[in-house]
């Protein structure tokens, strides 16, 4: 039977029943679990050009090289709110450490399978693992901590996951040279975190306004407090993502071929979305209203530098811009959805919140390219995109209301 923990005071981590703590060890554990939706998001990013080149025989290959890419964010869309479900009316752990095992399965068989199609398929069942994964860690994090130590750990997480992408951008780019299945071979690191997991985390006890599982419906979800947060999350996930699937794209245009560089140049819009991530730690006592038009702000500015260049230099300046931006943004918009949950509904509001933020991602190179075909190419795309972003930040000002409280509010 899985250990129990009870709710601690504000501020404070949680122990279980056997008097157990949620430490160090925990956080660790549910920060890498965190960061295996990055690495499916851009672990292949660098050899896509690779990929297309391989599947130049295969009809559509330019559309559907990029969907082995971002499927699994349409994935996650869809499948989060279900996962955050199971999450409120079964188990957080047991399902993690199931969807781990299987992401690995899933995650490597692009390393045998030789159709394109086969490829997708596969990359879809990753999607469900991911959604598994990302709502029980975010899901986890909440439950272990409270008041501002949960928010400074919330933004830890995009932190983490900010630093892991530049991580899995850089290795992917170097294992990319070696041929673009290589980098398929990194999804085994789910199955090695799978076993300390299950050794260290437990399932939390439900907290006092929560029902008994056997047969109790579970209360009702604020949907429409979590309405505006998801939706600017929707298209926050389309600004986030922008950069992450096209960057490749535009160093190619302006002259970049290597696998390598491409890699380090997006690792380091990485680094700079884990800076502002890590400014989200020292500002989580601002409220949304004041943190989304700056986070957005910044994003459009980026973009619009991007767009506006074809010099490596100054695309690099623009690429580092918008990290920055987005890494504000993303924990800003995940503490104002979540914090107000309690214990039964904040499998849900997770999963809600994480469905739009994929949803999003997978939309965003379709978007793109829709608005390339309309306006001429990739970079009136981006600018198009930078100047929606830009609106996004004055429209966040009538839609976050000016009593809205500080992000470190605490709920348990």
């Amino acid at each position: 039977m899985s250990e129990t923990i009870r709710p601690a005071p504000a501020g404070e981590p949680t122990t279980s029943s056997a008097g157990r703590r949620a430490g160090p060890a925990q956080l660790a554990l549910l920060l890498a679990g965190s960061c295996l939706a990055v690495l499916g998001a851009v672990l292949i990013a660098p050899v896509l050009p690779q990929m297309t080149d391989h599947f130049a025989g295969v009809a559509g290959a330019d559309v559907l090289v990029p969907v082995v890419l971002t499927v699994p964010a349409l994935v996650i869309g869809l499948a989060a709110p279900f996962a955050g479900f199971v999450v409120d009316a079964l188990d957080r752990k047991r399902l993690l450490i199931v969807a781990m095992v299987l992401y690995s399965v899933f995650g490597t068989a692009p390393l045998y399978l030789q159709s394109l199609g086969a490829i997708i398929g596969s990359r879809v069942l990753v999607g469900i693992c991911e959604a598994a994964i990302m709502t029980c860690c975010t899901t986890l994090i909440a439950d272990y901590w409270s008041g501002p130590r949960r928010s400074r750990y919330l933004g830890l997480q995009t932190l983490t996951a900010s630093v892991s992408a530049a991580v899995f951008l850089g290795v992917g780019g170097a294992l990319g040279a070696a041929g673009w299945r290589t980098p398929f071979w990194l999804y085994l690191v789910a199955a090695l975190l799978a076993l300390p997991m299950a050794r260290l985390l437990w399932q939390p006890e439900r907290g006092p306004a929560a029902p008994a599982p056997a047969g109790r419906r579970l209360p009702a979800v604020p949907w429409r407090e979590l309405l505006a947060p998801c939706l600017v999350t929707l298209a926050g996930g389309i600004i986030f993502y922008a950069l992450i699937v096209e960057l490749s794209f535009v160093l190619d245009e302006a002259g970049v071929g290597s696998t390598a560089t491409i890699g380090a140049l997006s690792a380091l819009m990485s680094v700079a979305t884990a800076a502002g991530s890590l400014a989200f730690a020292r500002l989580s006592g601002q409220s949304p209203r004041r943190l989304l038009p700056v986070a957005l702000g910044v994003s459009a500015a980026g973009l619009a530098i991007v767009a506006a260049s074809g010099a490596v230099p100054v695309i690099t300046v623009g690429a580092v811009l918008t990290g920055a931006g987005t890494g504000l943004l993303l924990p800003t918009l995940l503490t104002w959805a979540i914090n107000r949950l309690s214990f039964a509904q904040r499998g849900r509001g997770t999963g809600l919140w994480t469905g739009a933020l994929f949803i999003g991602e997978f939309l965003c190179p379709l978007l793109i390219a829709g608005l390339g075909a309309a306006a001429g190419g990739l970079r009136p795309a981006l600018a198009i995109l930078a100047g929606l972003a830009a609106a996004l930040a004055v429209v966040t000002l009538m839609v976050v209301p000016r009593g809205a409280a500080p992000l470190d509010i605490t709920h348990g």
